[in-house]
């Protein structure tokens, strides 16, 4: 059954008037100065997260890992994640991001480079437990400090531009993971496997070290702001968060809000077609027969182009009509097509690479444009504690979706059930997303 979901008031920024030069000039500074900033450390973020993925194409036959395990690892990363979740949102939320994103970007670098010593599978999921504890807070804390600098009716393209790190990721690791563990494979008696671990984990100490001296806490800390800029900007925030105010006001109040476990579930819906694509892309590509890790590695990265583009085209369209259910709809409804179709042509590369570059481009086109919806309704210390709440929920897909392949592929020997079961999920986020009141979330 649908929980009760309170619609708020219609926005009082509908019909806004064009943006004066004022404006322009400074959110055109804002974006500059922080989102490609903040899209480099999630592309470091991500290439660590997901790399298990193109590891898993020779660590497998070096230790012995059957799919399941690989799957389970994959998926042991989001218990960690899940339980640190909501305490290092509100940590962040007190402290402030530049502290607390750089403490999370050097633990996770140092962690990701102790992978090279994986021998069993009991180290491989203490380390990858260890990694989503690491890892637990920066990408619900970046959404937050977005929240901080955007009013609602700019997010979704902020978000969407933010979150094509993930596309970029696809297309730059993928190569690069695949170059690495053939061009090293055996130097100084290591594989290949282990080198790229080394290698990736090297970027996030670096840009770990760089938050500290680059990332401002928020609108009156940034020194390349002019007051008037700064006035505009808290302005037009606190006009939007008095919006949220008809949301929850506490930390309890969050928990007890219907609202945001419904929000929960969709996301989790969502999630499920999300890491099991960028963990098992590698290996859904080489089924095809394409054949030697570079390649593999290229022909990986063409799904992530096209999502990139589809990021954005559905983010500014949101945005530009404050239209946010059929936004996300229509994307879920193309991922669910491009697995269902994927899953019947395993064995031709064509026809299966074209419909998994439509499920990518649907599943992560889900992500950023879903968090325009809790975004709308909260605000202050609950909209921290909301979405933590409702990323570790819903990335508990994220240990769920690489396990259940894994296991459905040793268990049928084929991934064509496990994405089935994919599209189904997806189609079920669809239908939640299509029961929340338009009220409540198109701002």
């Amino acid at each position: 059954m649908t929980p009760t979901l309170q619609a708020g008031a219609p926005s009082a920024m509908a019909g806004l008037p064009a943006d004066t030069a004022l404006e322009k000039r400074t959110y055109s500074k804002v974006f500059w100065r922080l989102v490609p900033f903040l899209m480099l450390c999630y592309v470091v973020a991500y290439l660590d997260r997901v790399n298990v993925g193109f590891a898993k194409l020779q660590m497998g036959q070096d230790l012995g890992f059957s799919e399941t395990v690989f799957g389970l690892g994959a998926g042991i990363f989001f218990l960690g994640y899940f339980l640190f979740e909501v305490p290092s949102n509100l940590l962040l939320n007190r402290v402030g991001a530049r502290m607390w994103i750089a403490r999370i970007m050097i633990t996770w670098g140092i962690l990701s480079a102790c992978f090279v010593f994986v021998e069993t599978p009991t180290s491989f999921y203490i380390l990858r437990f260890l990694l989503g504890v690491a890892e637990a807070g920066f990408y619900p804390g970046v959404i937050l400090y977005l929240t901080q600098w955007y009013p609602s009716h700019r997010r979704a393209r902020i978000i969407a531009v933010f979150m094509s790190a993930i596309p970029v990721a696809g297309i730059f690791g993928n190569p690069l993971s695949g170059w690495i563990m053939d061009a090293f494979h055996g130097v100084s008696s290591m594989h290949g496997w282990q080198w790229m671990f080394i290698i990736e984990a090297v970027p996030a100490v670096l840009v770990g070290v760089m938050v500290l001296f680059y990332l401002d806490n928020g609108i009156q800390q940034a020194r390349w702001l002019s007051p008037e800029e700064k006035a505009l900007l808290q302005r037009e925030v606190e006009r939007d968060q008095a919006h949220g105010a008809k949301g929850p006001h506490s930390v309890a109040a969050v928990f007890r809000d219907a609202r945001v476990w419904w929000m929960a579930l969709i996301y989790f819906a969502f999630v499920m077609g999300q890491y099991a694509l960028t963990f098992w892309l590698p290996t859904l590509v080489k089924a095809t027969g394409v054949q030697g890790n570079f390649n593999i590695g290229l022909l990986s990265a063409i799904p992530f182009v096209c999502a990139i583009v589809a990021m954005n085209l559905f983010g500014r369209s949101a945005d530009r009509r404050q239209e946010r259910r059929w936004h996300l709809i229509v994307p879920a409804m193309m991922g669910a097509v491009g697995f269902t179709v994927a899953a019947s042509y395993t064995q031709n590369t064509a026809v299966s690479l074209a419909f998994l570059s439509l499920a990518a481009a649907g599943v992560l086109t889900c992500a950023p444009l879903f968090w325009s919806l809790p975004t709308a309704f909260l605000s202050g210390t609950a909209a921290a504690a909301g979405i933590a709440a409702i990323n570790s929920v819903g990335n508990l897909a994220g240990f769920v979706s690489p396990y259940l392949i894994g296991y459905l592929k040793d268990l049928t020997g084929s991934t064509q059930i496990g994405m089935y079961v994919l599209a189904a999920a997806l189609v079920l986020g669809a239908i939640g997303v299509w029961l929340t009141p338009k009220q409540l979330v198109n701002r």
